[in-house]
């Protein structure tokens, strides 16, 4: 009997090492990554600066706490700070505490604004997390299943509309932010109109709310640009970071700019082990190397090649709906369960991974070849083939 809780029900395969865009198992099979760890390992496994500068920091000092200052804190602030454009940074652990720090915030700006039970404005078929907090405000009825009572203070309207939105600011007057994904991951790769998030950083600056974008899994190159928000104008007030900040190594941020990076004082927030130097160091090297080797604007060649590839490649497969996504962040929505299609590529070595019930997720590493993204295609094609046919 495990003595592991059954939070999971993982695939029969227990993986053993990996280098760039495989890994294989402990049977000594070979599989290209198609998902990176859920859009974590960006530069691939086994990278050789992130591998150094793991060693290197591990032989110095891998915990301080923040009582000290941390100068790697503070070159890993600077460094994601400047691609986002940003003005300051707190470090933790995870997606999930990125998006805690953005809700109190949140709840700091309702104070200086004297509003007593302030509301949030969240989407459906979002996804931010399995805190207390952060499920409440995910608008997934089975993440939801068994945690109630929800965390008060959530208000949810549709993904991609405006409208549901200038509604919402007209019923509810306690509203003080709007927490969203600029690009749907776990609810099945949803990319809104070119000007959505235009249309509410408009909202939030004409109600005085924070625009708030949790850029946890299509943050840190994987659209094509640094931040999904920069194919736009519009630029928020927080941004929620992790995933492929660390390459692996847990790491999480919420950035902020302006009145809203002044917001947290002494004593409001905290954390043990966020922005530790070995996590803030392999953060810099990762920012590092992504510059040096412009992989967001790699990401963007590679998924416009893969989403091509792809549309032509399952044109004629029954129970395709449709492909779409941006830069490395790929769905592909069937009528049906997704799962065994899944299984069928493990079985022709290649991962993914699913999302929303009907959807093949691709998140692969930007450090894809040309010949790896094809061959990704081409088993999925095959798997897709024959399970459908």
């Amino acid at each position: 009997m495990s003595a592991l809780m059954t939070t999971y029900s993982p695939l029969p395969i227990s993986l053993s090492h990996g280098e760039g865009a495989w890994v294989w198992d402990e049977d000594g099979n070979r599989y290209l990554d198609g998902f990176g760890g859920i859009a974590v390992t960006a530069l691939g496994h086994a990278h050789p600066r992130i591998t150094r500068a793991i060693a290197e920091q591990a032989h110095k000092l891998i915990h301080s706490s923040n009582i000290f200052n941390i100068s790697a804190q503070k070159t890993a602030g600077k460094a994601l700070c400047d691609i986002a454009n940003m003005d300051k940074a707190f470090f933790c652990n995870s997606g999930a505490e990125a998006n805690e720090a953005a809700l109190k915030l949140a709840r700091l700006h309702a104070r200086k604004r004297d509003i007593a039970l302030p509301k949030v404005l969240v989407m459906e078929n979002s996804f931010h997390g399995r805190t207390i907090a952060t499920l409440s405000a995910t608008g997934n009825p089975k993440v939801h299943a068994g945690f109630e009572p929800l965390v008060d203070g959530f208000v949810r309207v549709p993904f991609n509309d405006l409208q549901a939105i200038e509604a919402a600011a007209k019923e509810h007057r306690d509203i003080v932010a709007i927490l969203v994904e600029p690009i749907q991951g776990e609810g099945g790769i949803h990319v809104p109109a070119p000007a959505y998030l235009e249309g509410l950083r408009s909202l939030c600056d004409q109600h005085n709310w924070l625009l708030m974008l949790d850029e946890i899994q299509c943050g840190m190159g994987r659209t094509g640009k640094w931040f999904a928000y920069q194919h736009t104008s519009a630029l928020p007030d927080v941004v929620s970071v992790a995933k492929a900040l660390g390459n692996g190594v847990p790491i999480g941020a919420s950035l902020a700019r302006g009145a809203a990076a002044e917001l947290m004082q002494p004593g409001h927030h905290g954390t043990t082990f966020g922005g530790n130097p070995l996590s803030c160091r392999v953060a810099t090297e990762v920012i590092a190397v992504m510059h040096e080797q412009n992989l967001p604007a790699r990401a963007s060649d590679l998924g416009e090649r893969m989403v091509g590839r792809l549309r032509d490649a399952l044109d004629e497969i029954p129970g395709v709906v449709e492909v779409r996504g941006q830069g490395l962040m790929i769905g592909i929505e069937l009528d049906r369960d997704p799962n065994p299609v899944r299984d069928a590529a493990a079985k022709r070595g290649a991962l993914v991974t699913t999302a929303a019930g009907n959807v093949i997720r691709l998140l692969p590493p930007y450090i894809l070849s040309d010949d790896d993204a094809d061959a990704l295609v081409d088993k999925l094609a095959e798997a897709l083939s024959a399970v459908h046919t």
